[in-house]
């Protein structure tokens, strides 16, 4: 699989939690700041289709802006969500990630949406 963000696994697996339905765990992932569980599961099922996981093998094709002066680094990311029924959709997921000093990155969900 190519990455070309080091962040694209914990994207990849917030994007697996929200195909599974488990809106508690992607909110506790996100620390629920600024979308709650319940907040999460209204916009996906108002979207009308499941979710699925992001496919293997390609890099993901996320809109990614650096935050500047952030500090820690951080970036805005929009990631597009994928459906059984459509592959690819519309659905996007915009998350703010950063930087954490053991190395990892925290994510919050600032919105799930079509843009």
């Amino acid at each position: 699989m190519s990455t070309r963000w080091p962040f694209e696994p914990l994207l990849r697996d917030l994007i697996a939690t929200l195909a599974r339905g488990d809106y508690a765990e992607a909110a506790r992932r996100t620390a629920g700041e600024r979308l709650s569980a319940a907040e999460i599961e209204g916009a996906v099922t108002d979207y009308g289709r499941r979710l699925v996981p992001a496919p293997e093998g390609d890099a993901l094709l996320v809109d990614v802006v650096g935050i500047q002066d952030a500090a820690p680094p951080a970036w805005s990311v929009w990631a597009p969500l994928w459906t059984a029924e459509e592959g690819r959709s519309d659905l996007t997921l915009q998350l703010t990630v950063w930087a954490q000093p053991d190395g990892g990155f925290q994510a919050e969900i600032d919105g799930i949406l079509v843009p």
